[in-house]
């Protein structure tokens, strides 16, 4: 007879209805209102301007861009914008390379030359690699 009375009361205490949980309050306004307010953020467009403008502070004028690197003689090809003679230094910059360097050796074709003017392209011998799209300077 124990063992009735005791399976009814486990019975009884499956079927037992659960307490309902509480949800939390919500914020009232005195705590939102103590909330720090956002920082306002820049638009993307004055970013670009300015990261613009962090890149024209390199020293000398552009006078070409890399548009081809042979790492078996390490030789550039340049674009030129601009007129380039022997004996003068030039400032290779890019996202990877920063190369300052006096100008030895040039040549267009395979041949020689001691100068050249804008819009020719020309081979330059390079101290050390550079890459495409790396902008060349006259210092």
């Amino acid at each position: 007879m124990a063992l009735k009375k005791k399976r009814k009361v486990r019975k009884a205490a499956k079927k037992a209805p659960r307490k309902a949980v509480k949800k939390p309050a919500r914020k009232t306004a005195k705590k939102a209102a103590k909330r720090k307010p956002l920082l306002k953020k820049k638009p993307v467009a004055k970013k670009r301007a300015e990261a613009k403008k962090a890149v024209k502070k390199v020293e000398g004028n552009l006078i070409g861009s890399i548009t081809h690197y042979f790492p078996h003689v390490q030789a550039a090809v340049i674009k030129l914008k601009g007129p380039l003679a022997m004996g003068e230094t030039v400032k290779i910059k890019g996202h990877t390379t920063d190369l300052t360097q006096l100008i030895t050796s040039m040549q267009i074709d395979r041949v020689d030359i001691s100068s050249a003017k804008k819009g020719d392209e020309i081979g330059l011998l390079v101290n050390s690699r550079v890459r495409q799209h790396d902008k060349v300077y006259k210092v």
